[in-house]
């Protein structure tokens, strides 16, 4: 028999009756891992390597079943309790110290019906394992940026991608949910059925049950895309900031581009002089006419004397997994982040004055196009708050050794607050690290109280805390 010493919700430790430990493990279909079994360090390890927590126990679902069991057994014994999809969320918060962590990871199933334009998909599926099966159709939706990231995370903080300015965020695609509620019950959530916890799902992060399973609305696009990157020197940076900020203003829905400053990678339509040199690229996507496309983008071409640039027709698939080799697991990230509803001259300079300054050769900061799209529902159709965005900052600060992290994070800390002046002062869940819990609110704005209400409904004893957490009200 096996004994466990397990942190509960309110952060005691409390030694696990051996019984009630090992009929949970005879009822799983998938593994209940124990600290130095093999397959524990994999279920516990995440995107962000500086994120080293150990819990007690791991429930390895294998399916809906085991999800209820996991739950149940939470919630009978009061544990601290994290819920891991993909594992690539910057704050950690797939995996608890001490207590149990409920893994996800592997259940990927995605499943396409071409004739209704509907995906099912579980909560452990990546955006490769989406776009492997909606592109085998022709298919699509608003769905980040990097292939390993997790459905499940991008979708319940927002989620937004290449395709969001022509169909919207990621939640504005969601059609219904399945989720296992705090206590332990199956429930479906759409528009009709269970409506408000639909819309506390919709941004409100992993607050409120765990889905077992996403239902979204796919469009068609590809397999080809016009997309591409054109490359400036820093110098240039300011000047072609300003031009894109105008630039962007006149373009149609079915055109994307992002702003990205940061040292040159070794791209191959770069002279090798410029690689490890400080450069602005505007990486570009249309969801249309390939021609239509092209006249689209021209401009970009032309915001000053170019270092290089690579501009053409690629599979879809192939473009979501671009940027895969910039964001491999296993470095030390730290984030910051603010929405801009416009880029006026203050953060345009301030902007480029950080790039000159970089901490390490992998930071960077973005410029992330929204609005299309994304602007038209009303602020509280759903939980994420955000519809005056048109782009979404995040400063990456990624770096190799726990030496580097003191330079780094006060490198990102400045940035932010140089450019708070000129944001909004709303953010988007996702980007918010493990120590900004005070912007909790400033992710979700007028919306917070209905979303502290529902919590109260569907989790009052606040199960789920290990996240962004939404206190249910008193």
């Amino acid at each position: 028999m096996t004994t466990v010493s397990i942190r509960r919700s309110d952060g005691k430790s409390v030694t696990m009756d051996s019984s009630a430990v090992e009929t949970l493990k005879a009822g799983l279909r998938g593994q209940l891992l124990f600290p130095g079994e093999d397959g524990y360090d994999k279920a516990r390890t995440v995107w962000n390597a500086m994120i080293d927590r150990r819990p007690a126990l791991v429930v390895n679902c294998a399916g809906v079943s085991d999800i209820k069991q996991a739950v149940d057994f939470a919630r009978t014994h009061g544990l601290l309790t994290s819920v891991k999809g993909g594992g690539h969320n910057i704050a950690g918060s797939a995996v608890c110290d001490g207590g149990l962590l409920i893994d996800l990871s592997g259940m990927r199933s995605v499943r396409i019906d071409p004739g209704a334009h509907v995906a099912h998909v579980e909560p452990g599926a990546t955006l490769g394992d989406f776009d492997a099966e909606s592109q085998a159709f022709g298919l699509a939706t608003p769905l980040g940026i990097n292939s390993t990231t997790g459905v499940a995370g991008l979708t319940l903080g927002g989620g937004f991608g290449w395709l969001s300015r022509k169909h919207g965020m990621t939640i504005d695609n969601l059609l219904a949910v399945d989720v296992i509620t705090t206590d332990g019950r199956f429930v479906r959530a759409n528009g009709r059925e269970n409506a408000d916890l639909f819309w506390a799902l919709r941004g409100g992060g992993g607050n409120f049950g765990i889905v077992t399973r996403f239902e979204f609305r796919l469009h068609p696009l590809g397999p080809g895309v016009l997309t591409g990157l054109v490359a400036y020197p820093l110098k240039e940076a300011a000047s072609a900031l300003k031009q894109y900020h105008q630039f962007a203003k006149e373009l149609s829905d079915e055109t994307s581009v992002w702003a990205v400053l940061r040292k040159a990678p070794p791209l191959p339509f770069l002279p090798p002089e410029v690689h490890g040199t400080e450069i602005i690229a505007f990486a570009l996507f249309h969801a249309g006419d390939t021609e239509a496309g092209r006249n689209a983008v021209e401009p970009v071409r032309h915001f000053g004397k170019a270092l290089g640039e690579f501009i053409g027709v690629q599979p879809y698939r192939s473009w979501q997994q671009t940027f895969d080799p910039l964001l491999v697991p296993g470095a030390r990230n730290y984030w910051k982040s603010h929405n801009f509803a416009d880029l006026g001259d203050g953060a345009i300079e301030t902007t480029v004055k950080y790039i000159g300054n970089l901490p390490s050769p992998h930071c960077e900061i973005f410029f992330g196009q929204i609005g299309g799209a994304t602007k038209r529902p009303s602020p509280d159709s759903a939980a994420y708050p955000h519809r005056d965005a048109m782009y979404v900052c995040n400063v990456h600060g990624r770096w190799d050794t726990p030496a580097e992290d003191r330079k780094g994070m006060e490198w990102a800390r400045g940035f932010f607050r140089d450019t708070a002046p000129y944001a909004t002062g709303g953010v988007y869940v996702n980007f918010l690290t493990e120590d900004e819990s005070d912007r909790v609110k400033a992710a979700y704005g007028p919306n917070y109280h209905k979303l502290a209400e529902i919590k109260k409904k569907y989790d009052p004893q606040n199960l789920f805390r290990v996240n962004q957490n939404i206190r249910p009200v008193l």
